[in-house]
């Protein structure tokens, strides 16, 4: 007669994951997909192998890579058979040099429903279904970034328990703000099979370069909502919003690095008029300001990082 079949509790692997960050916040509407989307394309360019695991059901980020209904999209059906039966993960590849997609869409839905049954019974391996599914991927790359949906606890829960760092964009009102309480949930909610993770620091978007009063309530407010100080907690460094950028990248699925290119390399505005030029398709001033504050937030990230790294490297 055969032994009975024991359960074998999942177990988290820290090593493997240790440069993956979630970009989280439980309030939609607060540029958390195009900052993870921005902040992939700028580490890919500037030499990282970056992975980007779009876990939203929207699947916005397929708008923001220009790859929406194409033959790549499979619409996060990949990912959901990951999540739900622990199927392989198959990365589309350079997407741009030196950055992979795992695609979402509206096959995750599939996913929070399996996810939510499988709680029931076995919680932790619920909680590490994407920590499980990206432990054999994570090596390959420098830095694996996760779009969170902002309302599905469910995925958000799987990707905190992946995650060794919470990204956190917000705006500055106070319902924006409001979001965060979600994040302190996710965090307080994996700490059962997932003590590396820690808030990486909160990014302030859609801000005036003007508002400093503003600014400073709002990061009086979110410091003390992490119970942190505000340097530690909220980045330095901001991202203005213009709806003419944000409006311009989704409709030609570009970055907006990529589209400040675009203005830059266009031609002057008297060639056009003497002819020696063909004008090109409208492209917004604004992109050179917005992507100036993603690449500053970027590297902003990248230092939080290797500081935190060498910090604990040294007390080891």
């Amino acid at each position: 007669m055969p032994p009975p079949r024991t359960h074998v509790v999942p177990q988290r692997d820290a090593v493997a994951l240790h440069r993956v960050t979630a970009v989280i916040n439980g309030k939609g509407g607060v540029f958390k997909t195009t900052l993870a989307a921005n902040i992939s394309g700028l580490l890919a360019e500037s030499g990282y192998k970056v992975l980007l695991v779009d876990l939203d059901p929207q699947g916005n980020i397929a708008e923001d890579l220009g790859y929406t209904y194409g033959e790549i999209d499979d619409e996060g059906k990949n990912l959901a058979q990951a999540l739900s039966f622990g199927d392989p993960i198959t990365p589309v590849r350079d997407i741009r040099p030196n950055l992979d997609i795992i695609p979402g869409g509206t096959h995750l839905s599939m996913a929070t429903a399996a996810l939510a049954s499988k709680a029931t019974k076995d919680p932790i391996g619920a909680k590490l279904a994407l920590a499980t599914a990206l432990a054999p991927l994570a090596g390959e790359y420098d830095m694996v970034l996760i779009d969170c949906p902002p309302g599905d606890e469910t995925l958000q829960t799987a990707a905190a328990a992946a995650a060794k760092w919470l990204l956190v964009p917000t705006k500055t009102d106070g319902s924006s703000r409001k979001g965060m309480a979600a994040v302190a949930a996710r965090l307080t909610s994996v700490m059962d099979v997932n003590e590396e993770l820690e808030l990486l620091g909160v990014v302030l978007v859609g801000v005036g370069a003007n508002s400093t009063s503003v600014q400073r309530t709002a990061r009086e407010g979110i410091a003390t909502a992490f119970g942190g100080d505000a340097d530690d907690v909220v980045f330095e460094k901001m991202v203005r919003h213009s709806e003419a950028t944000a409006l311009a990248i989704r409709e030609r699925g570009v970055l907006v690095h990529e589209l400040d290119d675009v203005v830059q390399s266009g031609p002057k505005w008297y060639e056009v008029v003497r002819g020696s030029a063909k004008a090109q398709e409208h492209a917004p001033k604004s992109a050179k300001e917005v992507a100036a504050d993603l690449l500053a937030v970027c590297q902003e990230m990248v230092q939080r990082i290797t500081e935190a790294e060498a910090a604990e490297v040294a007390a080891s």
